[in-house]
């Protein structure tokens, strides 16, 4: 009988002892939880930073091709208009075609090209432009699993 008690009392010793061990790791622990979760933050702010620069790269990149097309239909405006003044002039002679009529024809002709050009390149990056999704989806769903796993160890 006295064994047990000794063999109790042994076991009751170290209990208070097991626990104060597992007291000491919870710091550590935590410092770790820490450096982890800053790592993982610093990690998603990584992967958002890319997906904005990419899908403002995307922008940079329409936004640009939008311009030189309206630049080009600018020109072929500034051009038809140039032949339509041409041709009014034409109407009121009484001749048949003469070097301006000619002339006006030449830039109807090229200021019509440069409109279907022009017209043509913005409507295709326009379309293109919106198309393109400006919410950064991966990030989105990495910070979701992030949350799910933070659930279920919590």
């Amino acid at each position: 009988m006295a064994d047990l008690n000794k063999g109790s009392g042994v076991a009751t010793a170290r209990e208070p002892r097991e626990s104060r061990n597992d007291l000491e790791h919870i710091p550590g622990l935590l410092s770790r939880l820490g450096d982890d979760v800053t790592q993982l933050l610093d990690t998603k702010l990584s992967l958002l930073k890319v997906e904005v620069k990419e899908d403002v790269q995307a922008y940079v990149r329409g936004g640009v091709m939008i311009g030189i097309g309206a630049v080009i239909a600018v020109i072929g405006f500034a051009l038809l208009n140039v032949a339509v003044a041409f041709g009014v002039s034409i109407l009121f002679e009484q001749t048949a075609l003469s070097p301006p009529a000619r002339y006006a024809l030449g830039f109807v002709v090229t200021g019509a090209a440069y409109l279907l050009i022009g017209g043509i390149i913005v409507v295709a990056m326009k379309s293109r432009l919106a198309k393109q999704d400006m919410v950064p989806n991966r990030t989105i769903d990495e910070l979701r699993k992030d949350k799910q796993w933070l659930k279920k160890e919590l």
